[in-house]
C-alpha cells in the first residue's frame, strides 16, 4: 500500500520475480505468471498527474504452491476506472493500450482496424507524444503482443480484441444533431464515417440513443446530451468487458492442474490503487480513497489492536501505544442507514433526485461531524478529512455513476455485434443456450454475465479475503511529489510516515515482541 506513485506496482513485479526465483524452476507456468503484470498494466494503467504508470484498478494475485513448486495462479480485479475511457483531466491520458496500438501497429494493420491519425480521436484528447515517447510505446506494444502470446491468447482473439478497442475510439467521435422536421436527434452527417469505422449501423445507434425522453424546454439540446451519454456508456461497457475477458482468460490459462485431493499452499499479493488527492476529485477518487481507508483500518487492526490484545492476554507488562484510529471515517462512509454511501444509494433510487439533493442530504446528516465539511464556493461538493488528509470532492455525476445502469437495448447492440468476441462478452440470457457449458461456467465465474458490479460488494469481498489471511505489509513511501528520481523530500516522506502510523509501528516493533517462535522452534534452537 501507499500513495499513488509510491512504487506499489513495481514492488509487486519485483516480489513476483523473487518468489518465482525461489521456486528454482523455469517452467512455462512461472514465465506466464511473470507476463501477467505487464499485460494488465497496458490495459489497466494510465498516466495521471501523480504517476506516469498509475494502476486504475486493484488486483489480487493468488499463487498456489505444492511444496516449493508453483502449481497455478488466480487473478482478481477490482473497480476498474472505466470513466477514463471517455474522459481524462488535463495532464492525464487514457489507458496505455490505446497509445501502444497507434505506435506499434503497421500501416496495413491500422487500415484494417480503421484507425487514422491519433490526433483526431476525442477519447484520447487529440494528444499523442514526442518521437521518443512513440518509440517507447512501440516497444511496449511489442511486449504486450509477446505477453499475449506467452500467456496463451489465440491470434484471432488478439485481432478481435484490437478491433473492439479501435471501434471504441471511433465511437467517441460520433456526434449528434437535431432533426429539422420532428425535433428528434440523428447522427450528424459529419460523423457517419466514424460510425462506420465503429462497425455500428447508423439506424441501430439512432434507435439506441434516441429512445430517451427529452426535456420539454429544450428538446433537441437535451436529446443531444443524452445521446452522447448513451454513446459513452457503450464505449465504457465495451472496454470493461474486454478487460474482464483478459482476466478471465488469464485465470483459465494459469489454473492449477493437480489432483483436487492435493492440499495447496497459497501466497496472495494485493496491489491496489493508492490514495489520491487531485485538483478535481470525483466519484472514482472517493471509491479509491475508501479502499485505502479500509486497508489502513486493516493495518491498524493487525499491528496495534491484535498485537496489544495478545500482550494483555498473556499479562505482559505493557504500556498501551495509542494510534490514529480511522474507524470514525469508515463509519461516516459505510454506516447503515446513514453513512455517505447508504445516503448515495438512497438518493440514486429516487428518479427526481439530483447531485444537489444528495449534497443537501449530506450537509444535513453530517452537520458537526469532525470528518466532514460542506462545500464552499460555486462548485457543488463536499470535503472528507481522510486518514491521509483532507480531500475536496466534486459531486457532479455522483448519482449517475453510482446507478451505473446499462439499458437493455445497449446490451442487444453488443449481442448482435459483427465481432464474435464482443457478442460473446456481452451475451444476454437469450443467447446462453448457444454457448457450451464450460465457456458459460468460465464467463459466470469471471462475472462477465453480470452487468452491474457494485463497488461496495467488490470491496467487501476483497476485505473478507484480507481478514482470512496471515498478512505481511509492504508500505511504499513516495520520495517526492515531482515524479523525480534520486530526490528525497524529507517533509513529503515524514507526512507519509505520520499518517500511515509507521512511527507508532516502529515503536511497537521495538518495544514489543515482534518475533514469536513456537515453543518447539525455541527448544530446538
Amino acid at each position: 500500500s501507499g500513495e499513488s506513485g509510491a512504487g506499489k506496482t513495481e514492488s509487486t513485479k519485483l516480489l513476483l520475480q523473487h518468489i518465482m526465483n525461489l521456486c528454482k524452476g523455469n517452467s512455462q507456468l512461472e514465465q506466464q505468471i511473470l507476463q501477467v503484470n505487464p499485460l494488465l498494466e497496458a490495459f489497466g494503467n494510465a498516466q495521471t498527474v501523480m504517476n506516469d504508470n498509475s494502476s486504475r484498478f486493484g488486483k489480487y494475485i493468488q499463487l498456489r504452491f505444492q511444496k516449493n513448486t508453483v502449481r497455478g495462479a488466480k487473478l482478481s480485479e477490482y473497480l476498474l476506472e472505466k470513466s477514463r475511457v471517455v474522459q481524462q483531466d488535463t495532464g492525464e491520458r487514457n489507458f496505455h493500450i490505446f497509445y501502444y496500438m497507434f505506435a506499434g501497429l503497421s500501416s496495413e494493420e491500422k487500415e484494417m482496424y480503421g484507425l487514422l491519425d491519433p490526433s483526431l480521436y476525442r477519447y484520447i484528447s487529440g494528444r499523442f507524444g514526442t518521437q521518443d515517447v512513440a518509440q517507447r510505446w512501440k516497444q511496449k506494444y511489442q511486449e504486450v503482443c509477446n505477453a499475449l502470446d506467452m500467456v496463451g491468447f489465440q491470434e484471432q482473439e488478439q485481432v478481435d480484441m484490437q478491433a473492439i478497442l479501435a471501434g471504441v475510439l471511433s465511437l467517441g467521435n460520433v456526434t449528434f444533431e437535431p432533426e429539422e422536421r420532428n425535433g428528434s436527434v440523428k447522427v450528424s452527417e459529419a460523423s457517419r464515417g466514424w460510425l462506420k469505422a465503429a462497425a455500428v449501423k447508423v439506424n441501430v445507434l439512432s434507435q439506441l440513443v434516441c429512445c430517451v425522453p427529452c426535456s420539454p424546454w429544450s428538446p433537441s439540446v437535451s436529446c443531444c446530451f443524452l445521446c452522447a451519454d448513451a454513446r459513452d456508456s457503450i464505449a465504457k461497457v465495451a472496454y470493461v468487458r474486454v478487460f474482464g475477458w483478459i482476466v478471465c482468460k488469464i485465470n483459465e490459462l494459469l489454473a492449477e492442474n493437480v489432483d483436487p485431493e492435493v492440499e495447496l499452499g497459497e501466497i496472495g499479493i494485493l496491489d491496489i490503487f493508492g490514495f489520491e488527492n487531485f485538483a478535481v476529485n470525483r466519484f472514482e477518487q472517493l471509491c479509491i480513497n475508501l479502499a485505502n481507508e479500509q486497508l489502513q483500518h486493516f493495518f491498524n487492526h493487525h499491528i496495534f489492536q491484535m498485537e496489544q490484545a495478545a500482550y494483555k492476554e498473556e499479562e505482559l507488562p505493557w504500556e498501551t501505544i495509542t494510534f490514529n484510529n480511522n474507524e470514525p471515517i469508515l463509519n461516516l462512509l459505510l454506516a447503515k442507514p446513514l453513512g455517505l454511501l447508504s445516503l448515495l444509494d438512497e438518493q440514486s433510487a429516487f428518479p427526481q433526485a439530483t447531485d444537489k439533493t444528495f449534497v443537501d442530504k449530506l450537509n444535513s446528516s453530517f452537520k458537526g461531524n469532525l470528518h466532514f465539511q460542506p462545500g464552499r464556493g460555486r462548485v457543488l461538493g463536499f470535503s472528507i478529512i481522510h486518514y491521509a488528509g483532507k480531500v475536496q470532492y466534486t459531486a457532479g455525476g455522483f448519482l449517475e455513476k453510482n446507478r451505473d445502469t446499462l439499458p437493455a437495448n445497449v446490451r442487444g447492440l453488443f449481442i448482435n455485434s459483427i465481432t464474435p468476441l464482443l457478442s460473446l462478452l456481452c451475451c444476454g440470457m437469450g443467447k446462453l443456450q448457444d454457448i457450451d457449458h464450460q465457456t458459460l461456467a468460465v464467463l459466470w465465474l469471471a462475472g462477465l454475465l453480470i452487468f452491474l458490479c457494485p463497488r461496495q460488494h467488490s470491496l467487501m469481498m476483497l476485505m473478507e479475503r484480507m481478514y482470512s489471511a496471515n498478512p505481511h505489509f509492504v508500505r511504499c513511501i513516495k520520495p517526492n511529489s515531482q515524479k523525480e528520481p534520486g530526490v528525497v523530500d524529507s517533509q513529503v516522506v515524514l507526512l507519509q510516515l505520520q499518517y500511515n502510523g509507521l512511527l507508532e509501528t516502529i515503536r511497537i516493533r521495538r518495544d514489543g515482541f515482534s518475533w514469536r517462535p513456537s515453543f518447539e522452534e525455541f527448544a530446538e534452537r
